[in-house]
């Protein structure tokens, strides 16, 4: 491998990695951020958080790969520039192609892992993540009893102290309603004190109550009675036992989120957009034959011939059509109201169903392109990143990083822009998912044949000089005017 081969992959590598590594992490903070609100307070083990978050960790490489490329490319060019490495690489008769080329080459090798990773590991992600989510959303809080709250945790149990001891054990003025015979407050148990464990299996809740009574209405057969039976018991002491096991987290079996188009490869895309494609044609068929049915009626008019037909005396024909009754007339609108808007209805709905059923459609297929953008979008941020890096002549995380998240910026804008189009139907899905590379593609190749041909469109250096002299300028200028108006 020739030496600069090596200066070129040492420089490329520390950056797309630390680049890389930075934006999952934002990306995963957000994450967070977003679902904190159902990962709190429900007792999850450490290890089901932790694989929630790799499975949402590799969620974000279809977003982070491209920024990655984009800045790392930006960054190692703009090093060898700004330390006149490139310069020298140029005077040794290489010329930029042929320092780029290794650059490329490993782009287009992230390219390939993209795609395949888009294919074959973002659809598991992203089904196990969505299970696994799903199930967390759906968890019960974990059960903890507070002072003074009416706590509702356990099925068909109220359950409320006055006061809870530092050990979260001990438990004063204990009071719980018991509503499995959903008939409201008619079994109550108080306590003066007591304790609360949990079994080792964390499966059961073990209240022991002391000095307390069990207040219980009692059920008669003649309901309208006026007499209510009640029934008080007195202990010293009483064990209750509660099953928590509702509490632990309940998998939800994983083939009932395969049918969502994010968890699906090219191979079961394929498959199921043809098949929706031939229940829309179906549907379409069976649409049209009920609209000829419909009207019939008027469908045949197409088959009179009308040549022969005199029409001069259509008024007199219609005013004799309705001379009838008011009673006959009200009659005739009334039905002809009635056909025209049963008729407008059913095109309406049947035109609802169709956009619903083409926008299911949609999904799918911008799923099938998305596949295949990833690949595109790293060549794309390479050509661009590549040669920016070349004419600006700056390295580090300073301007090369404002630069990159302009233009991925404007990169994931049009490229949500054009999903949104393609969602609502107003591109096809291939049209909607293709409009941000094919928009940057003519600005990747401009900066790579002005890099080629050492322009200056980027040269800091050239636009403060410009500057300076601007400046100088208007200040000779401002104090010719003030001296001409001393003068005066």
């Amino acid at each position: 491998m020739k030496t600069y081969y090596k200066l070129l992959l040492r420089s490329y590598i520390g950056p797309f990695f630390a680049t890389f590594v930075i934006a999952i992490f934002i990306m995963l903070m957000q994450f967070l951020w977003k679902y904190v609100d159902d990962l709190v307070g429900k007792g999850l083990e450490w290890y089901i958080v932790s694989e929630l978050l790799f499975y949402a960790s590799a969620t974000f490489v279809p977003l982070a790969l491209p920024l990655a490329i984009l800045l790392s490319s930006i960054m190692t060019m703009g090093g060898l520039g700004e330390n006149y490495e490139l310069v020298a690489l140029k005077s040794a008769g290489i010329s930029l192609k042929k320092i780029m080329l290794p650059l490329f080459v490993i782009s287009m090798f992230l390219s390939v892992t993209g795609f395949y990773f888009s294919n074959n590991v973002l659809p598991a992600a992203n089904l196990k993540m969505g299970s696994l989510l799903y199930d967390i959303r759906q968890q019960r809080p974990a059960f903890n009893i507070i002072e003074g709250v009416y706590y509702k945790g356990i099925d068909n149990i109220v359950i409320r102290v006055d006061e809870k001891k530092h050990d979260g054990q001990t438990l004063e003025g204990i009071k719980i309603y018991d509503h499995t015979k959903q008939r409201g407050n008619i079994n109550l148990t108080t306590a003066e004190h007591g304790t609360m464990k949990t079994t080792k299996d964390q499966r059961n809740l073990v209240l022991t109550l002391y000095n307390g009574y069990n207040y219980e209405e009692l059920i008669e057969d003649n309901p309208s009675s006026e007499a209510k039976p009640f029934r008080r018991t007195e202990f010293s002491k009483q064990i209750i036992k509660f099953d928590l096991s509702a509490f632990n987290l309940e998998r939800t079996d994983q083939e009932m989120f395969r049918s969502n188009h994010q968890m699906m490869n090219l191979t079961q895309l394929t498959h199921y957009i043809d098949s929706l494609q031939a229940k829309i044609d179906e549907r379409q068929e069976k649409y049209l034959n009920d609209f000829k049915n419909r009207f019939r009626y008027y469908s045949k008019l197409d088959t009179i011939d009308l040549s022969n037909i005199s029409f001069k005396n259509q008024d007199e024909t219609f005013n004799s059509l309705l001379s009838e009754t008011s009673e006959a007339k009200s009659m005739i609108i009334s039905n002809a109201s009635n056909v025209a808007r049963t008729n407008n209805e059913f095109i309406r709905n049947n035109h609802k169903e169709f956009r619903q059923r083409k926008r299911s459609l949609a999904r799918y297929e911008i799923e099938f392109q998305r596949k295949f953008t990833l690949s595109v979008a790293c060549i794309v941020l390479f050509l661009i990143g590549a040669p920016m890096g070349a004419l600006i002549r700056k390295g580090g995380f300073g301007l090369p990083l404002v630069i990159a998240v302009l233009f991925f910026v404007a990169f994931h804008v049009i490229s949500v822009m054009g999903e949104k189009f393609a969602r609502e139907l107003v591109l096809p899905a291939w049209q909607g998912m293709w409009l941000a590379p094919l928009i940057l593609l003519p600005t990747g190749i401009i900066l790579s044949l002005k890099a080629t041909t050492d322009s200056e469109i980027l040269n800091l250096e050239k636009y403060s000089k410009l500057f300076g002299k601007f400046s100088r300028f208007v200040k000779s200028k401002l104090s010719n005017n003030n001296n001409n108006n001393l003068e005066e």
